[in-house]
């Protein structure tokens, strides 16, 4: 069911239309099936996610920094699929 929404939400909202949570799943989502994105995602990821106006400076910087805590913490435990950006921000050490 979550996955389904997840693809609804990444195929029919812009970016810029989501919010919140919804925002933050469609992020994660979107880093794990689209590789162009997951690139400039590793490159400028302030930028990369200004896509997503809607997120805050709090869930732009957990994004960014690969907090899984605090994105579990308001997301509940995210599926392997939407945890792939943030194990790939962790490794490369970059926050």
């Amino acid at each position: 069911m979550v996955q389904e929404t997840i693809k609804k939400l990444t195929t029919t909202t812009p970016p810029k239309k989501l919010a919140g949570r919804e925002a933050i799943l469609a992020a994660l989502s979107r880093a794990a099936e689209d590789s162009d994105f997951l690139a400039r995602l590793a490159e400028k990821p302030y930028e990369t996610l200004a896509e997503y106006y809607t997120l805050t400076h709090e869930e732009m910087a957990a994004l960014v920094s690969g907090d899984i805590r605090k994105i579990e913490g308001w997301l509940g435990k995210l599926d392997p699929k939407h945890a792939t950006w943030l194990w790939c921000r962790l490794s490369q050490e970059k926050w």
